[in-house]
């Protein structure tokens, strides 16, 4: 990787965007179980036909349909002829008043509602889902925990940086290292939840204010209760896809680096993977980072054209 430690990949993955290509989606609604409302903007490349491949990617923590590595990885599967839906987190994004309850690291069902609607917009194509960070363990814990649920047309998955094991790796941003992702995240999410209470004052929120800049006080005070979790504990616990991995069936790919300072190795190299799951360890990438010196690929930003190679695998098989 061009830039040395996982510091550094991370926060250049986050502040060096590089040049995007405009936005030509069309935004399509999905209406989840509850009767919250999602958005899934759906790339169409011009030449695609029913039957054609098509990717789902879902974006992480605090993030929405721009966030970057979204955008540069949806134009680069368009131009191989993919059609690709980036499906926003509840209240994220171009949904921001249209949900009343928060997106958390255990909402498989809404990934199950936004692959249900795919697959009726496309007549049933071969679908790859591609989750990011916080998106990635959903997917894992949607892909794992029915298994028997997951419809026929998803051929492939790909999670980038999950972190499957919740609470470990919020303990882990209290490493005097990585305080500062500690407080960026909770910033991030606060001013989300502010944003919330302007649209929708009627939204669900905590009765006294939050007088702590560490995520896992954030989720005890406001993820875990308010999506009726008895505690932060309860809520990783009962999130952490870890415990869904060996019942993925879908053949799924997981990629980590070995300086992720977000979510440690270590909780893969644990882990009693099914032959479902291949696990990609990169020398280093850091999280959601792999920026890489000019190499084999049209630009350096590696996880892209991974992310691109496996999708598109799909079209070999």
């Amino acid at each position: 990787m061009w830039l040395r430690g996982g510091h550094a990949q991370t926060v250049a993955g986050t502040f060096w965007p590089g040049r995007l290509p405009r936005y030509q989606a069309e935004a399509r609604r999905v209406v989840l179980d509850d009767g919250d409302v999602i958005v899934v903007h759906d790339d169409c490349p011009s030449d695609w036909q029913p039957g054609g491949l098509v990717a789902m990617l879902i974006h992480g923590l605090a993030g929405c349909h721009l966030s970057p590595y979204m955008v540069r990885i949806a134009a680069k599967l368009v131009a191989r002829g993919v059609r690709v839906f980036r499906m926003e987190l509840r209240g994220c994004g171009a949904g921001a008043g249209l949900a009343r309850w928060p997106y958390h690291a255990g909402r498989s069902d809404d990934v199950r509602c936004g692959v249900a609607s795919v697959a009726e917009w496309t007549g049933g194509s071969p679908l790859v889902l591609v989750g990011f960070s916080l998106s990635g363990n959903i997917l894992l814990k949607y892909l794992g925990e029915a298994p028997d649920l997951v419809l026929p047309n998803v051929s492939r998955a790909i999670a980038v940086n999950p972190p499957i094991d919740l609470e470990r790796c919020v303990r882990t941003l209290d490493r005097r290292a990585n305080r500062w992702y500690d407080r960026h995240f909770v910033a991030l999410l606060l001013k989300q939840l502010d944003a919330r209470r302007r649209i929708l004052p009627d939204a669900p929120m905590p009765a006294q204010p939050l007088r702590s800049r560490r995520l896992f006080d954030f989720d005890d005070w406001y993820t875990a209760p308010i999506s009726g979790y008895g505690s932060a504990r309860e809520y990783y616990e009962r999130c952490s896809s870890s415990q869904f991995l060996p019942r993925v069936r879908v053949p799924t790919t997981i990629l980590t680096a070995h300086n992720d300072p977000l979510v440690p190795v270590e909780v893969f190299q644990e882990q009693a993977l099914p032959d479902s799951v291949r696990l990609v360890i990169a020398d280093g990438g850091g999280h959601l980072g792999y920026i890489a010196r000019a190499n084999s690929d049209p630009d350096t930003r590696w996880l892209d054209w991974r992310v691109v190679d496996w999708v598109t695998e799909a079209l070999s098989v």
